[in-house]
């Protein structure tokens, strides 16, 4: 059984964030709101990945393939607040949370599932950004390819 190529793409942007969160985490700089924002990049990569095959493949519907990007970057986002969940009950829940990001959306004490709900609101919102941009990338350059035949 084959895997269709957003969760296999959605499952490459949570294993780079998570990687990535690992290493921050251990450098001591898990703390560091602004070092978060690279996220991003992991959800740019994925999504580009399954917008390129999707045009690889002839799929040149611009509906389609936003459902598709989207699909992609929501299933690494949802993957990722997982992750972090569990590795926040792991290691210590509301104790832990606690000392992550104190500056970032919160002025006090955070629950996990506070933090976490913050974080997935946070990632909706940079996944349907990512896509509208990819979205914009693709479509303007296939049909500048389209009218060079």
């Amino acid at each position: 059984m084959k895997l269709p190529k957003e969760l296999l793409n959605g499952f490459i942007i949570f294993i780079g964030i998570g990687l990535y969160f690992l290493l921050m985490e251990a450098l001591g700089l898990a703390d560091l709101y602004y070092l978060r924002l690279i996220n991003v990049l992991f959800v740019f990569y994925g999504t580009q990945r399954t917008l390129k095959s999707n045009f690889a493949e002839g799929k040149t519907i611009l509906v389609s393939n936003a459902v598709s990007a989207l699909i992609t970057s929501l299933t690494g986002i949802f993957l990722s607040i997982i992750g972090l969940i569990i590795y926040s009950f792991s290691k210590g829940g509301d104790a832990y949370v606690s000392s992550l990001s104190k500056t970032f959306l919160f002025g006090g004490n955070p629950s996990v599932m506070t933090y976490s709900i913050s974080l997935l609101f946070e990632g909706i919102v940079s996944a349907v950004i990512v896509t509208f941009m990819l979205m914009l990338y693709w479509d303007t350059r296939y049909a500048s390819d389209k009218h060079q035949n």
